[in-house]
């Protein structure tokens, strides 16, 4: 497969210039005029940040892709799918509150905010998975799959099954319905290490399940309610918790990459991710840790492997900030160091399995040519 462009901006803003206007011209200098959008529906797909997150996007920057979009002659909306787990985003309605609580809301963005596997998340379309291997369909928001072209608007950052939460995740996780989520994570499912747990209760607080009990002060996973969602591992401070499946972080980007492959297939799709607040952890948490490494700049493309791609090296150059959680991992005493920043933030995660898969069925191409702006 040939190689992408990837435009790229850095955060650097001279006097009279504005972070705003950075995005623009990033988002008009890799083609996004090139798109038909005349009387035509766009999605504009990002995460709205969980209550008590910080680290998600700012609403201005939705704001600058939806005045391109309007500018076009589109129709734009916000969306996101309701979440698996419980907390300020499993419903609709609930949802649709944590939006305009985090500043998403048509008087700051300027267009609509549909929540768009409907009121219980079971508002969803079947669609075919272009050479899936894992999946032959995917289930996804229906609303995202009405609209005529697809934008991501993504917040590039860790995370403690994935490695790294960026386009793909935005679009494949983030674009599925509860049962498309459920089907997504069911490939594999923790396990407890006694030996090592301290009962600290912490991975219980982190369970959106309610999986998790304690007998003798030690955790138990309760696998009938378990949904295999992982943040119970990135939880545990002491390794008690860990996957006994070498397998289950690398099928679960497998199928991430298939269900982005299902969403962008047979229509325009442009993608841009902001990598900045970087913060070890999604942004489904309901806090934001420190960010693991400095702000790095925006990037846009037609390919969402190829972003990723660029996104994930760009984040491999720099240097870990002090006082984050892969800072403090590298500095124990014994750590095995990976050489590598997502999975020396979390051990466990085998992040380029989305990469690699997402090349394989043609998603997109890893090799990238990138364009400063």
């Amino acid at each position: 497969m040939d190689a992408s462009t990837v435009y790229y901006t850095d955060f650097r803003c001279p006097v009279g210039t504005s972070l705003l206007d950075k995005l623009r011209r990033l988002c008009v200098a890799a083609g996004i005029r090139e798109i038909d959008m005349d009387g035509k529906f766009v999605a504009i797909k990002m995460h709205f940040g969980e209550l008590g997150n910080l680290a998600y996007l700012r609403p201005n920057y939705a704001r600058v892709v939806a005045e391109l979009v309007k500018e076009q002659g589109g129709l734009p909306f916000l969306t996101d799918c309701n979440t698996l787990y419980p907390g300020s985003r499993k419903n609709a309605l609930e949802h649709l509150d944590c939006a305009n609580l985090n500043g998403f809301n048509p008087m700051t963005t300027g267009c609509q905010v549909i929540i768009a596997d409907g009121l219980r998340g079971t508002d969803e379309a079947e669609v075919p998975v272009p050479n899936g291997e894992y999946c032959k369909t995917a289930k996804v928001g229906r609303a995202l799959m009405d609209a005529d072209i697809l934008i991501s608007l993504t917040h590039f950052k860790g995370h403690e099954a994935t490695g790294f939460g960026g386009a793909i995740k935005n679009i494949g996780m983030g674009g599925g319905s509860r049962a498309g989520k459920m089907e997504q994570h069911c490939s594999g499912k923790p396990a407890v290490q006694e030996g090592l747990c301290r009962g600290c209760r912490r991975c219980a607080k982190e369970c959106g399940s309610d999986a998790i009990t304690y007998v003798n002060n030690k955790a138990v996973i309760d696998y009938d309610k378990c949904k295999g969602c992982g943040r119970c591992i990135g939880a545990c401070s002491f390794d008690a918790v860990y996957n006994p499946n070498d397998s289950a972080n690398a099928e679960l980007d497998c199928k991430m990459a298939e269900y982005a492959a299902a969403l962008c297939a047979g229509r325009p799709c442009f993608h841009i991710s902001l990598v900045q607040d970087i913060s070890p952890n999604c942004d489904c948490h309901g806090e934001n840790d420190a960010p693991i490494l400095p702000d790095i700049g925006m990037f846009a493309s037609f390919d969402p492997v190829a972003l990723d791609q660029a996104c994930a090296d760009a984040c491999l150059a720099a240097a870990p900030l002090p006082g984050s959680q892969l800072a403090d991992n590298l500095a124990r005493d014994g750590w095995n160091c990976h050489h590598d920043n997502f999975k020396d933030s979390n051990p466990n995660v085998e992040w380029k399995a989305q990469l690699e898969h997402g090349e394989k069925i043609g998603l997109g191409s890893r090799r990238y040519v990138l364009k400063k702006v």
